[in-house]
C-alpha cells in the first residue's frame, strides 16, 4: 500500500458566523445595547462631554421654552382687558337692559357681557380714588353714565376683529356711543405680534444652534474610535452591526441630557420661586408662573433622543462609509 497516495482533494466548507445570542430581534437588540453600554463604560470621559454637551444645550431651550410660555400667558390675561364699553346717556330701564344683554350675547365675537349701574359706576371710581375720596365730595351718581361692559373671546382681540365687532355692535337700535381704548388695542397687538416673530427668530437660532454644537460633540467621539470603527469593517462587519451599537449609545446620550437637563430646570424653577420675593417687587409664586406642561417636557426628551440618534448617525456617515 503506498503511504503516499494524495488524499482526495476537498473544498473548505464556507465561515458560518455563529448566531448572536438569544436569536431573533430580540437577541440582537439585547447584543447592541448591551454593546452600548460597554462602549460608554469603557469611554467615560468621552461620554460625560458628550452628555454634559446635550444637558447644557437641552437647558438653554427649557429655559427659552419656560420663559416663552409663561409670558404667553401673560399676554392672554393682560389681552382680557381688551373689551369694549356700551355707554347710556340715560340709565335704561331693566326690560331695555335684558334687550340690549341677549342681542349683544348673540353675536359670536361676545364672551361675557356685564352691566354697570350708575351707582356701581361711582363706586368703582371712589374705589379706584382710595386714600383721595374727598375730591369725589358732592359727586352724584347721575353724573356718571351707566354702561354695559362686553368681553371678548381670545381670538376675536385683534385689531381688526375689534373694529368689525364695533361696527356690527352700532347696528344695534339704541346703541350709539362706543370706546374700545382703540390706540391701546392697536398698540398691545403689535407689541404682541412683534415679541412672537422674536420669540420664533431667537427659537430658530437657538435651535440651529444646538444642533451644531451637539453634532459636533458626538462627531468627537466617533472620531476618537474611528480606529474600531475602520477594524471591524474590515473584518467583515455589515454595517447595521457596526452602526447599531453606536446609534443606541447616541440615543442613551441624547435621553439622559433631556433627562438631567429637566431635573435642573426645574431645580432652578424651583429655587427662582422661593427667593426671588427677596430682589423682586412681587413674589413670582403669587404671578402664576408655572413649569413646562407635559407635552414640553415630553417633547424635550423626544428631543435629546433625537438629538443623540441624528447625531451619531450623521457622525458615522462622515468618517468611514459604513
Amino acid at each position: 500500500m503506498n503511504k503516499w497516495k494524495k488524499k482526495p482533494h476537498t473544498t473548505p466548507k464556507p465561515y458560518k458566523r455563529p448566531a448572536l445570542s438569544g436569536g431573533g430581534f430580540g437577541g440582537r437588540s439585547g447584543f447592541f445595547l448591551a454593546r452600548a453600554v460597554t462602549n460608554i463604560r469603557q469611554n467615560i470621559f468621552v461620554n460625560v462631554v458628550t452628555i454634559g454637551t446635550i444637558t447644557l444645550a437641552l437647558l438653554i431651550v427649557s429655559l427659552f421654552l419656560l420663559v416663552f410660555i409663561n409670558l404667553e400667558s401673560a399676554v392672554e390675561n393682560w389681552s382680557e382687558r381688551v373689551q369694549v364699553t356700551v355707554y347710556f346717556d340715560k340709565e335704561p330701564t331693566v326690560q331695555e337692559q335684558s334687550s340690549l344683554r341677549e342681542k349683544i350675547s348673540a353675536l359670536p365675537e361676545v364672551s361675557h357681557v356685564g352691566y354697570v349701574s350708575r351707582d356701581e359706576a361711582l363706586k368703582r371710581f371712589k374705589k379706584r380714588l382710595r386714600g383721595q375720596e374727598t375730591l369725589l365730595d358732592g359727586v352724584r351718581p347721575e353724573t356718571l353714565p351707566a354702561s354695559i361692559e362686553i368681553a371678548l373671546k381670545q381670538t376675536y382681540r385683534d385689531t381688526m376683529s375689534v373694529e368689525n365687532f364695533v361696527i356690527s355692535l352700532k347696528r344695534i337700535p339704541a346703541i350709539t356711543e362706543v370706546q374700545y381704548g382703540e390706540e391701546w388695542v392697536r398698540r398691545f397687538n403689535s407689541f404682541i405680534t412683534f415679541a412672537r416673530l422674536l420669540a420664533a427668530l431667537l427659537g430658530g437660532f437657538l435651535v440651529i444652534a444646538v444642533v451644531f454644537i451637539v453634532s459636533n460633540t458626538i462627531k468627537l467621539t466617533i472620531y476618537s474610535r474611528r480606529e474600531e470603527l475602520e477594524v471591524m469593517s474590515l473584518v467583515g462587519a455589515t454595517r447595521f452591526f457596526i452602526r447599531a451599537p453606536f446609534l443606541l449609545e447616541g440615543l442613551i446620550q441624547g435621553i439622559a441630557g433631556a433627562v438631567l437637563s429637566l431635573i435642573l430646570m426645574f431645580v432652578l424653577f424651583e429655587l427662582f420661586l422661593q427667593n426671588a420675593g427677596s430682589f423682586l417687587t412681587f413674589n413670582p409664586a403669587d404671578s402664576g408662573l408655572s413649569f413646562l406642561p407635559i407635552e414640553y417636557i415630553c417633547g424635550l426628551l423626544i428631543a435629546g433622543a433625537a438629538l443623540g440618534f441624528i447625531g451619531s448617525l450623521t457622525s458615522l456617515k462622515r468618517f468611514i462609509n459604513v
